[in-house]
């Protein structure tokens, strides 16, 4: 595999010829930032203190042998993480003016600093992260830097934009029901959300915003699957194999399931399927007729868990947001626990499909776009039918771009170092 063709090892290559310093790739990244239609990719940016930083990173890693894994990296951090000297506004101007100026980085923003990256700015997300459009009444909607006819999807939707237009290498977002593999998937990038736990393991929620603790996970967003298991390695400190077999059992979903798919990402869906065949992938059809109550179970308990973080300040919040949480609020106690026993369930069930296949690989949205200044009302359940089942599973997926739209490879909850090599040796092969 040629490793050195993806973004992440070019710059590499780059620092270690001394073609480049980190304060020329922080200058080229603030000059693109904030380039889409409503320059609000970045809710804060600070490009003095960026600079700073960039300049000071040789004397703090002088050698050349030992610097670390992501040395002069840009990377940009959801707005729901803690960055030191800035306010945490998880996308609504209501925590914008009543949360203090974080005194410290969180947990991910001081790993991303030890492992040598330079950290933009903190990207537009969907209010609260609470959506999976991008449509935001305080910040604006986050349009595509590439296409201002597209909304990017959320809800880490400043996060794919800032990869799009080239401010940052990699973002970090968050998952909850799909919000990295949606906006990854619309704006023809990779998405990695790890499994469920993993975060909690690294301690890496410190000085974050949950949306809902029992699905949560942080992830990146960036160009090329030959740079997945480098950045999941950064995030989560396991080892990748330097090969995986391409001799694997992939299962799909059938018709039944696809029903509402767009004709585009049909076909895009088989052509992969014949791409991995061609590989030595054995692709079989799976039953997940037992889906079918996966919004039923995860929406409560996300509204309920929701309600908690956010309690007494709804009215701050977009109306439908609100009217969510209120729906969190007013559960009953005795309902919740029902729903967590079904959620159980669910991830037995999903962890049985697992037993038959090595992995499994769908669409991650019936769309391939969504277009701006549209009616997108009735574009979230669509979109989380595809989603939910593995938010429920806690499984790793990788996000594989595809010529419209992208598909979701999704491994056994906690297999993301092969997962991730294997979307690399997938992309590689691809390419040939």
């Amino acid at each position: 595999m040629n490793e050195m063709q993806s973004p992440l090892m070019q710059l590499r290559a780059a620092y270690l010829r001394a073609e480049t310093t980190p304060v020329d790739v922080v200058q080229d990244a603030i000059a693109k930032a904030n380039s889409n239609a409503g320059r609000n990719t970045y809710i804060s940016l600070q490009p003095d203190r960026v600079l700073a930083e960039a300049a000071a990173l040789p004397h703090k890693f002088p050698d050349l042998a030992k610097r670390p894994l992501l040395y002069g990296v840009p990377v940009s951090i959801k707005d729901c993480f803690d960055l030191a000297g800035t306010v945490t506004t998880a996308g609504a101007k209501f925590y914008a003016q009543s949360n203090p100026v974080s005194s410290r980085d969180s947990t991910i923003a001081e790993r991303l600093r030890k492992l040598g990256a330079i950290i933009i700015g903190k990207t537009h997300l969907h209010p609260i992260a609470y959506g999976i459009t991008g449509q935001n009444p305080d910040y604006g909607d986050c349009l595509q830097p590439c296409d201002a006819t597209r909304l990017t999807g959320g809800s880490s939707s400043g996060a794919a934009a800032s990869v799009q237009e080239g401010s940052a290498l990699a973002a970090i977002g968050t998952d909850t029901g799909g919000s990295i593999r949606t906006p990854a998937a619309l704006c023809g990038l990779v998405g990695y959300r790890g499994s469920h736990g993993l975060a909690e393991q690294h301690y890496l929620w410190g000085g974050a915003v949950h949306l809902a603790q029992s699905f949560d996970t942080p992830g990146w967003l960036f160009r090329s699957a030959a740079d997945a298991p480098v950045l999941g390695t950064a995030m989560f400190d396991f080892a990748v194999p330097e090969v995986v077999s391409m001799n694997v059992r992939i299962g799909i979903v059938g018709d039944d399931f696809l029903y509402d798919c767009g004709p585009d990402i049909r076909t895009m869906y088989q052509e992969m399927q014949k791409r991995l065949i061609a590989t030595g992938a054995r692709i079989g059809q799976t039953d997940v007729t037992a889906w079918a109550d996966a919004m039923e179970i995860f929406a409560p308990i996300q509204a309920a868990e929701a309600a908690a973080i956010h309690q007494g300040n709804f009215a701050h919040l977009p109306s439908e947001i609100a009217e969510r949480l209120q729906m969190g609020e007013d559960l009953a106690p005795e309902k919740l626990q029902e729903l967590r026993f079904r959620h159980t369930r669910f991830r037995l069930r999903i962890e049985a499909i697992f037993s038959s296949f090595d992995y499994l690989l769908m669409p991650c949205a019936p769309m391939a776009a969504l277009p701006a200044a549209a009616d997108h009302s009735k574009t979230r359940p669509q979109i989380l039918r595809y989603t939910i089942p593995f938010s429920l599973g806690g499984n790793p997926v990788v996000t594989l771009p595809g010529p419209v739209g992208g598909l979701q490879l999704v491994a056994n909850r906690g297999a993301d170092a092969q997962l991730l090599r294997y979307a690399a040796q997938i992309e590689e092969g691809l390419k040939q």
